[in-house]
């Protein structure tokens, strides 16, 4: 399994606009990918406008599946604009 940690700062007037457009990629995530065991957006509770997508995938096969899928190109294209800087991305390696 891999795990990824994805830390996205968002505009803090955007973050409903930002929220509705990750939760309708998400929800695509949830119906479309069974690789995708863990796609959950979280909000920080220290960090004003800071959001962690906490993602685990059964391969590299699923994750490579996940970024290529036009849903998730074109969520994030409409994200972008909400965005306060480019997202932080962790990769992480199961421990088993």
């Amino acid at each position: 399994m891999i795990g990824v940690v994805a830390t996205l700062k968002v505009q803090p007037d955007k973050a409903s606009a930002f929220e509705a457009v990750f939760l309708d990629l998400a929800a695509k995530v949830k119906a479309n990918e069974p690789g995708a065991i863990v796609y959950q957006l979280t909000r920080s509770k220290t960090e004003a406008g800071v959001y962690k997508v906490l993602e685990l995938y059964a391969s590299g096969d699923a994750l490579k599946h996940h970024g290529g899928t036009d849903y998730f190109k074109a969520a994030g294209a409409a994200m972008a604009p909400f965005l306060a800087g480019r997202p932080e991305i962790e990769y992480l390696d199961a421990v088993e």
